[in-house]
């Protein structure tokens, strides 16, 4: 009968060593699990989350996984108000005054739970200052406390953070098996799923997600972005300008649907909860919109690049390795004959947009300059030389 681990698509070792952790009750305080983008490391750290929480104990239905009460389903959904996850607020990674705040927080009781679990990622991007105000916690957690950190790599994650770790190492899963996970998960066919994974910049878990979105609509953005991108050899400046808007908000769309989902549960539990836990609640769920935002434009720029990557086989004369077939005929057109070099310099161009969204600039300045460069490109004057 499946678990709580069976999420973790494409590491089964990491699966069994996790089982087995939690089963014979020999779980660490302190996990740094490590891989590269796209490995799971994510869900990996949320079944164990759900492992650990379950009130029917790893021993009990499904191990870890009853399938049936609140908990359970909240973990899923990822909105267990103590099931916290963190991601770097800095551009250049964690802020010593976020650390801080989670140091804070671990001194804090369960809102719900009897324990709390605490999701780090990118922990390679944790300097030697914010690193320094963490490792106390890391060190000595309360007993109620789990932390789970995710990084790159081992090498890349400082030794003073590795050292207070159970290291946990996950494996790269390759293309081809990736795709295929994602269509046993789906039911897309393996076209359509290696496209998911390209425009979820390698991660399974988001692909499944993408592929499963109510209506189709990341497909449909999917296919909006492309038909807009295609148009671009003769759009003037100002189509570039609305275009870029218009593609920011409706990436922003889905977020709806997430905002009044938090509201609906703030409401339900309103009445049971003291105002600090409210507290508790509404900071995460800031985190959760603010997370999803950027998931959603790091799709947006992870399109442009894939889309220009099969420009660029195209420009080589080896259309058979596009990878966005449904779309091969457009790119045949736009990019049969092209200066490859002067596509290969519009991917760097994606790079900086993207370094400019993490600085905190504007999400629909940035993509109406990567707009402005992309159309260079298919135009064919040559600006990103």
């Amino acid at each position: 009968m499946a678990d709580a681990f069976e999420n973790i698509l494409g590491q089964p070792k990491v699966r069994e060593f996790l089982r087995a952790s939690v089963v014979s009750e020999r779980v660490t305080q302190a996990y740094l699990f490590v891989g590269p983008a796209g490995s799971n490391k994510t869900q990996a750290a949320y079944a164990l989350a759900q492992a650990l929480m379950c009130p029917k104990g790893p021993r009990g239905p499904r191990g870890g996984s009853c399938g049936a009460c609140d908990r359970c389903g909240r973990i899923l959904r990822r909105k267990h108000p103590d099931v916290r996850y963190f991601a770097p607020a800095g551009a250049n990674g964690y802020l010593v005054e976020q650390v801080r705040e989670i140091v804070a927080d671990t001194a804090l009781s369960p809102i719900q739970a009897d324990k709390k679990i605490y999701i780090l990622d990118r922990v390679d991007q944790l300097g030697a200052s914010a690193a320094n105000a963490f490792l106390k916690t890391l060190e000595e957690p309360a007993d109620d406390v789990v932390m789970i950190l995710l990084g790159r790599t081992r090498e890349s994650v400082l030794p003073t953070i590795v050292s207070r770790c159970q290291v946990v190492p996950f494996r790269h899963i390759p293309a081809s098996e990736a795709a295929g996970i994602v269509a046993q998960n789906t039911g897309a066919d393996p076209a359509q799923a290696r496209q998911a994974i390209e425009a979820c910049g390698g991660s399974i878990t988001s692909a499944v997600a993408f592929l499963r979105a109510p209506g189709s609509e990341r497909l449909a953005f999917r296919t909006r972005l492309f038909s807009d991108l295609a148009m671009l050899q003769r759009a003037d400046d100002w189509d570039v300008v609305e275009m870029a808007r218009a593609l920011v908000e409706a990436s922003k769309a889905p977020l709806d649907e997430v905002r009044a989902s938090q509201e609906a549960e703030l409401a339900e539990n309103a009445d049971f909860l003291a105002k600090s836990a409210i507290r508790q609640i509404e900071a995460r769920n800031k985190r959760q919109l603010s997370a999803k935002t950027s998931e959603y434009l790091r799709q947006t720029t992870a399109m442009v690049r894939s889309w220009l990557r099969d420009g660029l086989m195209v420009a080589c004369g080896t259309p058979e390795l596009v990878i966005n077939t449904d779309v091969r005929d457009s790119l045949v057109a736009l990019f049969s004959g092209a200066d490859a070099a002067v596509i290969a310099a519009a991917c760097s161009k994606v790079d900086e947009c993207e370094r400019a969204l993490a600085y905190n600039v504007s999400p629909e300045t940035c993509l109406d300059t990567l707009l402005f460069d992309v159309r260079e490109v298919v135009h064919g004057s040559g600006r990103t030389d």
